[in-house]
């Protein structure tokens, strides 16, 4: 794991839906740390710090673009 670093803490596994499926599809590796643990207790979600996105170290620039782009409204206007 000495690949990898922590570039987001999420409190909980419904704040990172979408960010997953767009990792997967630009293939960056990735895991969530403590995912499994908030899922079984998810009041423990502060206590043992959130959920954290630990990134390949040579992926850290194209996941931060990702998370950059889903920070921007977007483009998209409800009819």
């Amino acid at each position: 794991m000495n690949n990898f670093k922590t570039i987001a803490i999420f409190q909980y596994p419904a704040e990172y839906a979408v960010l997953k499926l767009l990792f997967e599809q630009e293939e960056i590796r990735y895991f969530f740390q403590n995912e499994t643990m908030i899922s079984v207790f998810p009041f423990y979600s502060n206590a043992i710090g959130g959920i954290r996105l630990q990134v390949h170290i040579d992926d850290i620039e194209s996941a931060e673009e990702i998370i950059k782009n889903l920070d921007h409204p977007s483009n998209l206007k409800i009819v």
